[in-house]
């Protein structure tokens, strides 16, 4: 059995994507996880390369370095708790991703920061604004509702990451009439 990396994967419907990927070359896996894939046996270069072109028409990159494969497991990590999970974790994202990885976050964190040109901070942050975004846009929560959501300390300090990020208030967002969002995989 043998490990591996996918980029740009940021949703369930990427994990269906990179499964029916996997079925098209008759690749057998044991499980697919955002950003990884448990594989039954090693790829043979023909394999990989073919897997390759597949999952770059899908929008995907499989990643070869220990670097980018640690990257891609940070961001999925990060995606995944704050998109996709209803559980809250009860530690901040440093013990989080520490724990998950199983590695120091000191120099995950400076791994990051140099080849993403951003923290893993930053990331987190971007990440947060898109989902306040989504969250303003179902109008189903209020504002303190979705700091609370989100585990921010405070509405007003969610008000002014927002602004920070975005140049404008959350209620200023609201008003607009196509409010624009980014894709998780252009974060």
């Amino acid at each position: 059995m043998s490990l591996i990396y996918i980029k740009n994967m940021v949703c369930p419907r990427c994990i269906v994507a990179v499964k029916d990927a996997l079925a098209q070359e008759g690749i057998g896996f044991t499980s697919v996880e955002l950003g990884k894939v448990q594989l039954q046996e090693d790829l043979g270069n023909e394999q990989k390369k073919k897997l390759m072109g597949i999952l770059k028409s899908k929008g995907f990159e499989l990643l070869e370095s220990q670097s980018a494969a640690l990257i891609s497991q940070i961001k999925a990590l990060i995606v995944s708790q704050i998109h996709h999970s209803d559980k809250l974790i009860h530690v901040n994202f440093s013990t989080f991703l520490s724990q998950e990885i199983g590695q120091e976050y000191s120099s995950m964190s400076r791994l990051f920061s140099q080849v993403e040109g951003i923290t893993i901070e930053k990331y987190i942050t971007q990440q947060k604004t898109e989902k306040v975004k989504e969250l303003l846009i179902y109008d189903e929560l209020s504002l303190s509702e979705i700091a609370d959501k989100l585990k921010y300390s405070s509405m007003a300090y969610l008000s002014s990451q927002f602004k920070k990020e975005t140049g404008m208030t959350p209620s200023d967002f609201k008003k607009q009439t196509k409010p624009a969002r980014k894709g998780l995989d252009e974060i």
